[in-house]
């Protein structure tokens, strides 16, 4: 989890610095619950001293993080691979990285502490290989040099403290690392590989490329979008239904109409498919009112002594305003 990607995502501002510790634990807490992979937390510079450090890697653990990274940059700080970087003393950054093992110790935790300096653009490249030994030293479990802009200089890099784990960054679109795949970062001698910009950076664009559509056409390019269903699956619709079941009393468990499953067809004059989805009549009847033909629908009056043992019932077919056709029946 990038502060770039949160930064940008939870508050649509750039990673300079403005994000706050909790707007990050908050985020990764969400994250954590919601997957079942290890997820690792950028800390940024900690937001603070060696005591915020402490704080940061507590709530970290407790947000359920797999591992932290903590930089040496100054408040506020900069994206690496941006200008304005700027570090503290090499003192303060051994120190933070002593604080952070501290603090893994005192909560009886395996957090992995992944060290990262961002000297190698605010100095240079030796006193980027210095700090990164000194960490190291300190006890930190994965090392990580922002931003280093040769293969020469990857090579220097993971030839320090060689039981380490070192850290690579593939910043996709344009960084000043080169990009390396795979097999050959790992021939150079690097452990782990990040790709921070690949999930924000394709969403960005597909939802531009949707908005354009929808101005022109009214609908995403067919192809662009998944099924509802296919949305459903991804989001565990079906296992929470299966789960909610075993808790169902009996008074719950009786047939509700706006439980029944719904089939919406949407067709142009052309005969082309817009929609054909399955949806909940219960969802169905929220969204309406976003859907031109189905606006002032009284549901619960056609709905009325339905089943879903009426599969296939038509219980709407009307055309809207601009000649589309509105099926509605019984899934």
């Amino acid at each position: 989890m990038g502060g770039f990607c949160v930064s940008a995502a939870r508050l649509g501002l750039p990673d300079a610095g403005l994000i706050s510790y909790g707007e990050m634990v908050d985020q990764g807490r969400l994250i954590t619950e919601a997957v079942s992979l290890p997820v690792i937390g950028d800390g940024d510079n900690g937001y603070g001293n060696a005591m915020n450090i402490k704080r940061t890697v507590k709530g970290y653990i407790n947000a359920g993080f797999a591992g932290i990274m903590l930089e040496d940059q100054v408040a506020p700080k900069a994206c690496g691979h941006t200008e304005g970087r700027k570090v503290i003393s090499r003192e303060d950054a051994i120190m933070h990285i002593k604080a952070a093992v501290d603090a893994r110790k005192e909560s009886g935790s395996d957090i992995v502490i992944i060290a990262r300096s961002d000297s190698r653009q605010a100095i240079s490249i030796d006193e980027a290989l210095w700090r990164v030994q000194a960490f190291a030293d300190a006890g930190a479990d994965v090392l990580f040099i922002d931003a280093l802009a040769s293969i020469e200089e990857m090579k220097a890099f993971c030839a320090v403290s060689p039981k380490v784990p070192k850290m690579a960054n593939m910043l996709e679109g344009g960084g000043k690392t080169p990009i390396l795949s795979p097999a050959e970062l790992q021939e150079i001698g690097f452990s782990l590989v990040v790709y921070p910009l690949s999930l924000i950076g394709v969403s960005m664009l597909a939802m531009e490329d949707a908005l354009i559509a929808i101005k022109s056409t009214g609908a995403p390019r067919p192809g662009s979008l998944p099924s509802f269903q296919e949305i459903k699956d991804t989001l565990g619709f079906n296992r929470y239904y299966k789960e909610e079941k075993q808790y169902a009393t009996v008074q719950q468990a009786q047939p509700s109409s706006t439980n029944i499953v719904l089939r919406l067809k949407i067709t142009e004059k052309s005969g082309t498919q817009k929609i054909n989805e399955g949806i909940p009549a219960g969802i169905l009847e929220k969204i309406s009112k976003a859907i031109p033909g189905l606006a002032g629908v009284n549901f619960t009056e056609i709905l009325q002594g339905a089943d879903q043992s009426q599969k296939g019932k038509l219980l709407l077919d009307r055309e809207d305003a601009t000649g589309d056709r509105i099926q509605v029946s019984i899934e």
